[in-house]
């Protein structure tokens, strides 16, 4: 060991990272310690009850919930059957800007990848919608 004098230090440093990072994912941790993580949501057993037929993938960012991003999956796919149906389009639910890429289009069904952003806030999902 070279510098034995520097451990005190680095132990006491990296206490204090462990204590904040503790404090962080504590239940009560203020929104300011607490870090909005972007991630995959957990939409096992929900695939069939959000709205299109199959909802194969919802992701959030930049802050979004995923309680928050299945109720905007199930609002998008309510706007988009209003303005013409299973094979209609939605700009835009719940002051999100939402744009959509249909893809595997065929007579019975097609595939959609939605991606709706407001602010730093993101939701992307996929889904299969029977025709």
């Amino acid at each position: 060991m070279r510098h034995p004098r520097h451990i005190p230090a680095l132990l006491a440093a990296a206490t204090a990272f462990a204590a904040l990072a503790a404090a962080a994912e504590a239940p009560g941790a203020p929104a300011t310690v607490r870090a909005h993580a972007a991630g995959t949501c957990n939409i096992r057993g929900k695939e069939q009850s959000l709205g299109p037929t199959y909802v194969t993938y919802v992701e959030v960012r930049g802050g979004a919930g995923c309680g928050f991003a299945l109720h905007l999956v199930k609002a998008y796919d309510q706007c988009r059957h209003k303005h013409g149906g299973v094979k209609g389009y939605c700009s835009g639910v719940d002051g999100f800007r939402c744009s959509e890429r249909r893809y595997l289009k065929i007579t019975v069904q097609y595939d959609a990848s939605v991606t709706c952003t407001r602010g730093f806030e993101r939701v992307f999902h996929k889904y299969t919608q029977f025709t």
